[in-house]
């Protein structure tokens, strides 16, 4: 037997809707037959092409051998055969399809952040908890390898007590004048939903959680340092929202021995390290450096001596005195394998492990962190009820 879920894939003309989930995800599932499920049936999915441009929609149903698009997110929310509505268009909207989705029945599934304000990102958790459907929050990070690998070190005490993480994240986004930029324009005018703070704040506070613990202070600084961009038409516009943002954020651990972490953030930054994002993390018994791919470890035993001296050239090979991790199984695209863990989970009638709860608290994070650089000085982050 195969069951079929019909899933409305809005903002699909997007850089993360179309690569990151038609692309590598949604469609490898298809393609592959579908999922199995542990009656042994067969669960296959169904996309439904939604963008606000019906040239570009259209285009991309053919390309893929998709049979269903369209430009009325509206009609396929109400459409009886619509089973789940994916979200990636821009964050200023994504609060009111959720909210309309979830209130027509339809299960979710959406990227970050989930609203522009945490009462209305605390609404949908609400709304979600009312409804009873299942509703899953992309949480990418803690998918792929180089993260698998860093919790699995975590899981095996490999670092005794953890006592920081330190994360860099950025690289050059071109201005739009001389070379095209890599991110779409909103990004920078914080009247449309842009800013380094509210795009990734929400992806830290989960990777900080899924590693470590729940983050318990903010402190932050952001800056725009690049404040005239060009757009996607060639005319010169105004950065009203920031390019970096810097954070220090103190966190306890499950057994309750406190972890200051720090992460930069920056699209205004060379990239001078093994991948676009690195986290460390230093333990008493050991530390260890992840991307989203690779791993690398040192252990207590294995862990030099370095002596200071400004007189004399370092000859330490720092680098080579750490040792790979070994991935140990064959680990999938991390937002297809997320999807695969979703689709099961609508199917079962279960909460998705990472909800709308979990993104509130990204959106928290981000609106503490703004009001921590605005206000100069540190913040408590309280927890969420509803």
């Amino acid at each position: 037997m195969t069951r079929t879920l019909r899933i409305a894939m809005n903002g699909i003309t997007g850089r993360m809707g179309y690569r990151q989930h038609l692309l590598r995800s949604i469609l490898p599932i298809r393609d592959q037959g579908g999922l199995t499920l542990p009656d042994g049936s067969t669960l296959q999915v169904e996309p439904v092409l939604i963008g606000r441009n019906a040239e570009k929609v259209q285009a991309l149903a053919k390309k893929h051998d998709v049979e269903h698009w369209s430009t009325d997110l509206d009609a396929e929310i109400a459409n009886p055969a619509t089973d789940i509505v994916f979200d990636a268009s821009m964050t200023s909207l994504r609060y009111a399809t959720l909210a309309k989705a979830m209130r027509a029945g339809k299960h979710i599934y959406t990227e970050k952040p989930t609203a522009e304000t945490l009462a209305e990102a605390i609404d949908l958790a609400r709304i979600r908890q009312e409804t009873g459907v299942t509703a899953g929050v992309v949480h990418d990070k803690l998918y792929l390898p180089g993260l698998v690998k860093l919790r699995r070190l975590v899981d095996e005490g490999f670092f005794g007590r953890i006592i920081s993480l330190r994360g860099e994240f950025g690289y050059w986004v071109w201005e739009g004048d001389v070379q095209s930029a890599q991110r779409p324009s909103w990004n920078y005018r914080k009247e449309d939903g842009g800013g380094m703070t509210t795009d990734m704040f929400c992806h830290w506070n989960y990777v900080l959680e899924g590693i470590i613990g729940r983050v318990d202070t903010v402190s932050s600084q952001t800056i725009t340092h690049i404040p005239t961009r060009w757009d996607e038409q060639g005319k010169a516009y105004e950065a009203t929202a920031d390019d970096a943002a810097y954070g220090i954020f103190q966190m306890t651990t499950p057994g309750g021995d406190p972890v200051i972490a720090q992460i930069n953030s920056s699209w205004a930054v060379r990239v001078h390290r093994d991948e676009l994002v690195e986290f460390q993390v230093d333990g008493t018994e050991g530390s260890a450096v992840a991307g989203l791919f690779g791993c690398v470890a040192q252990p207590r035993s294995a862990t030099p001596k370095p002596v200071w001296n400004p007189d004399l050239p370092t000859t330490e090979p720092f680098r080579d005195q750490w040792i790979d991790i070994p991935a140990n199984a064959e680990l999938a695209n991390g937002f297809k394998a997320q999807w695969e863990e979703f689709l099961l989970d609508v199917v079962a009638g279960k909460e998705h492990r990472f909800d709308l709860l979990s993104a509130a608290r990204g959106v928290q994070l981000a609106e503490l962190g703004l009001a921590s650089s605005e206000q100069g000085r540190r913040l408590d982050v309280p927890e969420i009820t509803l």
